[in-house]
């Protein structure tokens, strides 16, 4: 633990479509950061209603990874084990169904003093005591051995920006840049800059109107990662900085590559982290 700083948090955002590999970016992420030694910790937010994905089919999500305690999770805490070198446990992966049941049971036990329990303010503040929780007793960081926070929390949600099931998260993260300070908080918004028919102009539209909803519900992202077929051109890269309001050089390509660990060193050439 760097003494005297606070915890950093990073939020992980996408946009367009899912699927554009946020936990491969949020791994790469840490790993840079713990390169550079920090230790770091990470949270994935998964926005269905399912208690953890012990259930699910995996021909729906995906294979179910199992970690050290018996949590059966989504596959990119798997990646963040492998990328980061740490062991994650159950409170690592959160859901919409965990949040719920624990809220459901302080309301069956009276915590809230007969309040009117609603998603505003209830929901909202126990995904940030959650994220606050792990991220102050981060079991699993190979760098932090006593029970000292992590230096850096990496938190990937799960889903596009917009879906209706993620609206309570993107609440809390808004809430939570406040509750942390701004200085603690960092959003990365990963989005896609498809290319449409034989012209092959690489089109910016899908990311400039994902942005512009991100910053809607109010969150406005530090560094946007773009994927893409092929490395983003100059051009394309200027006029994202232009129309969604950050720097050129935090305007991060990331084109398709054969094998996800070279994604941290594309990050690095670009001076990620």
């Amino acid at each position: 633990k760097i003494q005297n700083m606070p915890t950093k948090y990073i939020v992980v955002t996408g946009g367009v479509i899912s699927g554009l590999g946020k936990g491969v970016v949020a791994s790469s992420t840490g790993l840079l950061l713990k390169t550079m030694g920090f230790s770091v910790t990470a949270i994935k937010i998964d926005p269905y209603l399912n208690i953890d994905a012990g259930t699910m089919s995996p021909f729906e999500h995906g294979e179910v990874f199992v970690l050290d305690d018996g949590g059966e999770v989504d596959l990119d805490l798997g990646n963040y084990e492998r990328f980061m070198d740490i062991t994650l446990c159950r409170d690592n992966n959160i859901t919409t169904g965990k949040i719920y049941d624990l809220v459901i049971k302080k309301e069956r036990q009276g915590k809230y003093l007969g309040k009117t329990v609603q998603i505003i303010p209830h929901i909202c503040n126990e995904i940030q005591d959650w994220i606050e929780r792990v991220a102050q007793n981060p079991k699993g960081s190979s760098n932090n051995k006593s029970d000292e926070s992590a230096d850096i929390c990496i938190i990937e949600l799960g889903g596009t920006v917009g879906d209706i099931e993620s609206m309570p998260f993107i609440e809390a993260m808004r809430q939570f840049q406040f509750r942390v300070g701004k200085e603690n908080f960092c959003n990365i918004h990963v989005s896609l800059v498809p290319v449409i028919g034989v012209v092959g102009e690489q089109k910016t539209k899908p990311t400039q109107h994902s942005v512009r909803e991100l910053r809607g519900y109010g969150l406005s992202p530090e560094l946007i990662v773009c994927r893409s077929d092929k490395p983003l051109t100059k051009e394309t890269k200027n006029k994202i900085s232009q129309f969604c309001h950050v720097d050129p050089d935090n305007v991060i390509k990331l084109h398709n590559v054969s094998n996800i660990y070279y994604v941290p060193l594309l990050l690095h050439e670009q001076n990620f982290g």
